[in-house]
This record gives structure tokens, C-alpha cells and sequence, in this order.
């Protein structure tokens, strides 16, 4: 189980750029967004398109207090592509949805302010 870090902790230690590049960040739309009420805290099952490359990945995200289930598809988030599947309650969780904690640690997504190409990697 991955731990959630500190959000008051100092900046973490100086990584190389060849450590940046080997997170891989890329940009999707949100294209089903389903509750998962199996999951041990709240969170939905979303459905994401990562273009003709990556194709569709699923992912569980606690994201149930800032999003509607309504609101979710169409929008675009940015997720970690290559870390390893998860397992999630029944769901095999294949990407990390990214977000910042608001003032209460709840989550807010991680997105463009303008509508990019589905695929494309932060650098």
C-alpha cells in the first residue's frame, strides 16, 4: 500500500532529471466515471483515454468530495501511466490519478487549463 505524503513536509530530495523521466505523466479524458462503493474509502471507478497509444486505462480515485459522478466524463486529468496495476478493492486500479490536497487533504485533480491532446506527456 502506498503511503500519502505529508503535504506540510519540505520539499523532498534533489532527484535527476533522468529520475523526472522515468515518471511518466500523461493526459486523458475521462470517458465513464462509475461509484465504487466497494472501495475501503470513497472513490469512483474511472474510465480514462490516453489516445490511440496507451488506448483506455482504469483507475480508483477518492475524488468524491470536489467531483460528480456526472461531471467527471469529458474532463481531462493527468495520471502516472507506468507504475505497476494495483489491486482495489475488485478493480485492478491500472493508473495514479494525480491531485493536490485542498486545506481539508481532500483531493483536487491535476489538469490543463486548456484542452490538450489525449497521450500527451508533462514535461
Amino acid at each position: 500500500m502506498h503511503k500519502t505524503p505529508d503535504p506540510q513536509a519540505p520539499a523532498a530530495a534533489m532527484i535527476g532529471f533522468d529520475d523526472f523521466l522515468a515518471v511518466d505523466i500523461r493526459v486523458g479524458t475521462i470517458v465513464e466515471a462509475l461509484p465504487f462503493p466497494e472501495a475501503r474509502k470513497p472513490a469512483y471507478r474511472l474510465s480514462i483515454d490516453f489516445g490511440p497509444v496507451i488506448g483506455i486505462r482504469r483507475s480508483s480515485a477518492q475524488i468524491t468530495e470536489h467531483y460528480a459522478l456526472e461531471d467527471l466524463p469529458g474532463r481531462q486529468v493527468a495520471a502516472v501511466v507506468n507504475f505497476p496495476p494495483r489491486q482495489i478493492g475488485p478493480m485492478m486500479s491500472e493508473v495514479l490519478t494525480l491531485g493536490f490536497p485542498d486545506e481539508q487533504g481532500k483531493v483536487v485533480l491535476v489538469a490543463p487549463g486548456v484542452a490538450v491532446p489525449n497521450g500527451g506527456r508533462l514535461f
